[in-house]
């Protein structure tokens, strides 16, 4: 039977990652079932207080950080709307949006995602970038968007890429509950092969890019009295 005995931990401003040696047969030490060693990706961000900051995120199926290009592109559509914005990232994953919001001044930031795992590491990232500025939720999005309401300035919603159906029932559950500020905006990223996705009547899409395999778009929402009475 092989065995392992732990030599180190290391961490990288976020979840610990413990590494493991092969040993065989040593019988006169410590022994521990040999585990393979956690797989991890890394992410940093672009802009504000934390610039340049990186973080490790878990390996969990699904989880893919919007990438640094992208996030730079769509922090520069919303340069002048996060100071201060109450937000919401949904699908939060690494956290990266939500974390690149709150490190360009968002006044607070609820991350929501159902995996254990990633929910965890958002709040070591939270707890290592000295913050109390946020919430980390791990729930199911749609039964999170049935719940208590409250108001954002600002939606990420990146569910993933198999799922993009979740994004037309995420905006329209966003509209009918009332989570959103008079005037907020909503990021959405798809696959780049996908169509924008259909969001509600009193939205519009006024941005839309691709980048290699990421397709993504902000949409402003405005309130429908303010639509009538501009009519």
């Amino acid at each position: 039977m092989r065995y392992a005995v732990i030599s180190s931990v290391a961490g990288n401003d976020t979840c610990s990652v413990r590494r493991y040696d092969w040993v065989f047969d040593l019988p006169y030490r410590t022994l521990l079932p040999l585990k393979t060693q956690p797989k991890t990706g890394q992410l940093r961000i672009i802009g504000g207080r934390w610039r340049s900051r990186k973080l490790a995120f878990p390996d969990v199926e699904g989880l893919r950080p919007t990438p640094d290009r992208v996030r730079e592109t769509v922090f520069n559509w919303l340069q002048s709307v996060v100071p201060g914005a109450r937000c919401l990232d949904l699908f939060a994953g690494s956290g990266a949006l939500g974390l690149e919001a709150l490190s360009r001044g968002a006044a607070h930031t609820v991350f929501v995602d159902q995996d254990a795992a990633a929910a965890r590491c958002v709040r070591e990232h939270l707890t290592t970038l000295d913050t109390t500025d946020a919430q980390v939720i791990q729930a199911d999005v749609l039964a999170y968007l049935q719940g208590g309401v409250q108001c954002f300035d600002v939606v990420f919603i990146d569910p993933p890429y198999r799922h993009y159906d979740l994004l037309q029932t995420c905006c329209a559950r966003l509209e009918a509950g009332g989570w959103l500020a008079s005037r907020a905006y909503i990021y959405l990223e798809t696959e780049s092969n996908r169509d924008v996705p259909p969001v509600p009547p009193n939205w519009k899409v006024i941005r839309s890019k691709k980048a290699g395999q990421v397709g993504y778009h902000l949409a402003l929402r405005e309130a429908p009295n303010k639509l009538r009475s501009a009519e």
